[in-house]
């Protein structure tokens, strides 16, 4: 019996509004998007489905979620190409491909459903698996890595940065402590001390004790945030003028990053008393979307992985070669 389709195993999150948001960039004829986060292809399915016209570039770090995005997106190879690469990769990737400017690209940075739903890449802090965590299954460095070299400082830094969890010191200690008994390898022992470190009272809010620490792990692993804070401005500097970003995040650290990025392009940097802002100097970007837009009641309730989705998007208003 064939396994289950791309189609069956991801919902794209916020399609429609996603869609909406990238439409007036994509209609001319020869118009470039660049998927960023591939995974199985849902939304870059719909963006060749809409856009007639368009040309894709999809990018991932996943070998897999490359393959079965070509294999959902068959139908229009002729207007697709997929690239193994990290979403700050791009600039080389546009100069590789003979690619000047782009029209529009989407940043998802979910975790892709199928990561989730396969055990042995360790993502799931509810099963017992291996500390893996690696979205790129050929880096080098897994999650069990990290538990079982890091000091007590290092490990302490990156739970309360990446995870804002409120106890790091405490579930640091703990995990040096025990390390030393026996290396750390599946995620069910990782769990279970995380939730006994944590005080009784804490463990009745905000979820799954071990949530916060399984994030932290996932962004040491996978460097995401220093990723994003490089991709985002290389993604608005490919931008055609009139050229659209949309970026998706889960939690706060990547939206706070990206509302960080897309507002200082909405600024010039000439001061306030000056009359005239000369040429060069005017903002780039203009903002698509008034904070941050959530998903539906409704959507969630079909798809609670979307639940903590949050979209901002942007417009490029001033040539490129005139940032200051």
């Amino acid at each position: 019996m064939p396994g289950p389709q791309p189609s069956d195993r991801h919902v794209p999150v916020m399609l429609d509004r996603v869609v909406a948001l990238l439409a007036p960039a994509l209609q001319q004829p020869g118009a470039v998007v660049v998927d960023a986060t591939l995974g199985l292809g849902g939304h870059s399915e719909a963006f060749l489905r809409e856009f007639p016209e368009a040309r894709l570039i999809g990018l991932d770090r996943d070998p897999d979620a490359l393959r079965l995005a070509g294999e959902r997106l068959a139908p229009y190879a002729e207007r697709t190409t997929f690239v193994h690469a990290v979403y700050d990769e791009l600039p080389g990737v546009l100069a590789e491909l003979g690619v000047p400017a782009i029209d529009g690209i989407l940043f998802d940075l979910g975790v892709s459903s199928m990561q989730l739903d396969e055990a042995e890449r360790g993502f799931a802090y509810a099963q017992d698996t291996p500390l893996d965590m690696r979205m790129d299954s050929t880096a080098p460095t897994t999650a069990a890595d990290i538990l079982n070299t890091y000091s007590a400082a290092d490990l302490a830094r990156i739970l309360f940065q990446y995870g804002e969890e409120k106890f790091a010191r405490r579930i640091a200690d703990r995990i040096v402590r025990a390390r030393e008994t026996e290396p750390f390898t599946t995620s069910a022992r990782l769990s279970e001390l995380v939730r006994d470190a944590i005080p009784q009272a804490a463990r009745r809010t905000g979820g799954h004790p071990a949530k916060r620490t399984f994030q932290a792990l996932r962004i040491e692993v996978n460097g995401e945030l220093d990723v994003l804070r490089r991709a985002l401005p290389a993604a608005i500097d490919a931008l055609a003028l009139h050229g659209r970003i949309v970026v998706m995040s889960y939690h706060s650290l990547e939206d706070r990053i990206t509302k960080q990025t897309l507002a200082a392009g909405t600024r010039t940097d000439v001061p306030d008393d000056l009359p005239v802002i000369p040429a060069g100097h005017e903002p780039y970007l203009k903002l698509l979307t008034r904070g941050a837009e959530r998903p539906t009641e409704e959507e969630v309730a079909v798809n609670p992985r979307a639940a903590s989705a949050r979209v901002r998007a942007a417009e490029r208003v001033r040539a490129k070669g005139l940032v200051a």
